[in-house]
């Protein structure tokens, strides 16, 4: 049985509660690409939530590309994810505020010197680093050890493609089976195990009445134990590290 020494975080609605405001920013750009392209579809951050959760900005337009046959040419896609990380860039800085609970976690895990922390996100890198930097994770997460599928892979993807996990391991020199992803949505879930990564998955930022449902998602989806709250994450990690999951 491999010792667990490598703990990789999701940044979106896992670290930071930084979904809502990112999607509230997200909707008027995708509402103002839709309009221009003459589709007859609006969005708010809720509705963006519901149908784009764990996937970028990159990934959203291509779903809509798709969905609606409308044609983004790739300089105009560049410009897009462009505005769209400077428009969330701002709303995180302004009202950002952490995960219940995870900063008393992330203390105890650095004090205890067990584990090599990381971040692996499918958004940009300037977002990663902006949320950090402004709950005070940084200290946890240098630059160095933040792996952004937009950013750090060539071409950019975005989960459930694995690359994002995969190119973290390489990168730090770690090995699928001695580390553990925490996740919160169903394509970061499937990132992490199509890694050959054992998911703990996270529910906590979902609505109470969410919350049952979301766990069946991630458990679909690979997640070996579900935490609804950042406490029971030693418990859940202690399974892992005494192989009952």
């Amino acid at each position: 049985m491999p010792q667990i020494n490598t703990l990789l975080f999701d940044c979106d609605n896992t670290l930071v509660l930084s979904e809502e405001l990112a999607f509230e920013a997200c909707a008027d750009l995708i509402n103002k690409i839709c309009a221009e392209r003459g589709i007859d579809k609006r969005f708010t951050g809720e509705t963006l939530i519901v149908e784009f959760v764990g996937q970028n900005f990159r990934g959203m337009l291509k779903t809509l590309q798709k969905e609606y046959g409308i044609d983004i040419a790739p300089d105009d896609m560049e410009k897009y994810v462009r505005m769209e990380e400077d428009a969330v860039i701002a709303k995180l800085k302004a009202s950002l505020r952490p995960c219940a609970g995870v900063d008393e976690q992330l203390e105890k895990l650095a004090a205890s010197k067990k584990y090599f922390l990381s971040v692996v996100s499918s958004s940009a890198f300037r977002r990663v680093k902006a949320s950090v930097e402004k709950v005070g994770q940084d200290k946890y997460f240098p630059d160095n050890v933040i792996f952004s599928a937009a950013t750090s892979l060539n071409p950019p993807t975005s989960k459930p493609d694995p690359a994002i996990y995969l190119h973290a391991l390489k990168t730090i020199g770690k090995k699928a089976e001695e580390s553990v992803a925490i996740e919160d949505s169903k394509s970061g879930t499937l990132s992490g195990t199509r890694a050959g990564i054992k998911v703990i998955g996270y529910v906590g930022p979902y609505a109470d009445d969410k919350k049952s449902e979301m766990e069946k998602v991630l458990k679909d989806a690979g997640a070996v134990v579900i935490m609804r709250d950042w406490s029971e994450f030693p418990a859940a990690l202690q399974k892992i590290e005494a192989g009952v999951v």
